[in-house]
């Protein structure tokens, strides 16, 4: 892939600062449970961490106009590795819970600086493909950093430590390989209508992606627990989602980048439903049955962000990408932070399943939209249009399937 070569630091941050806050995310699950948080309190923390994920979105194309990419970058990831120490010293939920709020608001600018730097180096004909190797990076650390739990322990100071160096560690590459630093923006800021304006679909896809993934994230290792998973286990099962994911990221990434991106869309969303729905059904059947669904679910449900962020990239000018890109941060935060409290609230009266009924009730609304979208805007040929048929008919199947399982439970 042409122009690969000056975005090798970027990417290698990203594979660094996206492991030490995948392994967070999973360690404040396990080490919140351990300490007798509830599974409300779990869910607060993750609507916390989006909360300030939602603040930074707003404010982070101010700091990269003021000061670049990579000023902006260093002291987002100071302050993040910061909190991480706090976390370790101090077991408390109202100080955990603003901890992960300031987490938030740092990830959120070092997720944007990373991706509008993607964004500036690609063009149309392989902008898929490079979000979904920045994808598959991420994926392939938040892996890889599961098993460190099961390694070093969720107890005590170690673990936390790792963490804050990994974040730390992340400054080295960008640091060293500044000559690919783009540009700060100028005369940029945070336009929703305009971001709107340029894809509905993108827009609306980053709220209910918002939901459904970080409800995922905050929970699955809850939901793991609850269902009779070991710690070891609980890595695993997340573990096996992400690698689902990172398996998919690049042939998605190619299919949209020669069809219609709604296209692939609608049917990663129908895919990611019908695996939801089958997690929903099927919890209670042993390890090797939850593992094999959840590798499936991940697999659809992981890229979805990175598709809708290409469409939207798409029709984006070529001054808009810091906008446009911490516009759609800023709508999948805003999903984001009613997703864990609302899958966590529905597990507590309705238990672990429920975690995936949640996201399928999520998906069907999703699809729904798309369909909308793409009748406002029909595909351009008629075997787009026979493919789009074929798949409503598919989704109200799988919704179908859903509510009748609701009932069946209810019963």
């Amino acid at each position: 892939m042409n122009g690969l070569r000056p975005l090798i630091p970027i990417l290698t941050t990203a594979g660094i600062v996206l492991g030490g806050n995948g392994l967070q995310g999973t360690l404040i699950a396990l080490r919140g449970a351990h300490e007798g948080f509830s599974p409300t309190d779990i869910g607060f923390m993750g609507t916390a961490y989006f909360s300030g994920f939602l603040i930074g979105c707003l404010v982070i194309v101010s700091i990269m106009r003021g000061v670049g990419h990579i000023r902006a970058f260093s002291a987002l990831a100071a302050i993040a590795a910061s909190a991480t120490l706090v976390m370790a010293i101090i077991i408390d939920v109202t100080l955990w819970t603003a901890m992960r709020f300031i987490s938030g608001f740092c990830f959120a600018g070092l997720f944007t600086v990373m991706e509008s730097w993607l964004n500036s180096g690609v063009s149309n004909d392989n902008r898929a493909r490079v979000l979904s190797l920045y994808r598959v990076i991420d994926i392939g650390a938040v892996t890889g950093a599961q098993f460190l739990i099961p390694a070093i322990g969720a107890e005590g100071f170690a673990i936390f430590a790792v963490m804050a160096m990994m974040i730390a560690l992340s400054l080295v590459p960008v640091s060293l390989g500044d000559r690919s630093n783009p540009a700060p923006p100028e005369g940029v800021k945070l336009d929703l209508k305009r971001a709107w304006a340029i894809s509905p679909v993108a827009a609306l896809g980053c709220i209910a992606i918002g939901v459904t993934n970080s409800a995922f994230r905050t929970l699955s290792p809850v939901y793991a627990q609850d269902i009779g998973f070991d710690t070891a286990d609980v890595a695993t099962f997340v573990s096996v989602s992400i690698i689902g994911g990172a398996l998919i990221q690049y042939p998605l990434g190619y299919a949209s980048d020669r069809h219609d991106r709604r296209t692939v869309l609608l049917i990663t969303t129908t895919l990611a439903l019908a695996a939801a729905v089958a997690l929903s059904l099927f919890a209670g059947s042993g390890r090797l049955v939850n593992f094999a669904l959840v590798f499936v679910f991940g697999s659809f449900a992981m890229p979805l962000y990175s598709l809708s962020a290409a469409h939207a990239n798409d029709r984006a000018g070529k001054n808009e990408y810091v906008m446009i890109n911490a516009a759609l941060m800023l709508f999948y935060s805003l999903g984001a932070i009613v997703g864990p409290f609302a899958a966590a609230s529905v597990m507590q009266w309705f238990g672990p399943q429920a975690l995936f009924q949640f996201s399928a009730a999520v998906y069907v609304v999703f699809i729904a939209l798309i369909v909308w979208r793409m009748r406002v805007r029909a595909p351009a040929s008629a075997e787009e249009r026979g493919r789009f048929t074929a798949l409503l008919r598919t989704s109200t199947i799988f919704a179908r399937l859903a509510h009748w399982r609701g009932n069946d439970r209810k019963r």
